[in-house]
């Protein structure tokens, strides 16, 4: 019998200073039965700095031919890809053929180690990528709670997270920035 995910209710109050976009978010998130909950907010997250009109999140890893997070026009083309996690340079190369924009968030302990393996090969594509701080993810999954109502203020290269659990700052590094 396969596992079946789990769902969580986030009610967002989301300020991005860097962009003036202030909008109220009401997110259902399913858990993959692989996922753990650091990764599950690296999605909340980039979905968040992504936020605009016709964001959605995929099928993520139920799907490996769907980023976790895309934007997509009327006619079915993919105006924004987003992978979360440390993909494969070929799976980022498929991305800039077919998307016109591709952001990467990398996120766990071993993000170095793929950044600087994969490092020369990422450049020459047509990409944007961010690393977040492994310890500020962590932080923030300690405050999560299967129905939560929170509020995000990004500024910078940072995100400030307020929960009724606590508070934490999570930032981020631009590894490789297009505009």
């Amino acid at each position: 019998m396969a596992l079946k995910p789990t769902i969580y209710k986030f009610r967002i109050s989301l300020s991005d200073l860097n962009r003036d976009f202030y909008d109220a978010l009401n997110l259902t998130i399913a858990q993959h039965p692989s996922e753990n909950i650091e990764r599950m907010m690296v999605r909340v997250l980039a979905y968040c700095i992504n936020a605009q009109e016709n964001l959605a999140f995929t099928k993520g890893l139920s799907s490996v031919a769907e980023p976790d997070i895309w934007v997509r026009a009327l006619n079915e083309q993919i105006l924004l890809w987003v992978d979360v996690g440390e993909p494969a340079v070929d799976r980022i190369k498929k991305a800039t053929r077919l998307a016109s924009a591709v952001k990467i968030y990398s996120f766990n302990s071993k993000s170095d180690v793929w950044w600087d393996q994969g490092q020369e090969k990422i450049k020459r594509l047509q990409a944007s990528v961010y690393r977040f701080q492994w310890q500020h993810i962590q932080a923030l999954a300690m405050l999560v709670q299967r129905t939560m109502d929170f509020s995000i203020t990004i500024t910078g290269d940072s995100a400030y997270v307020a929960t009724e659990l606590g508070e934490c700052e999570v930032s981020w590094e631009p590894l490789q920035v297009l505009d």
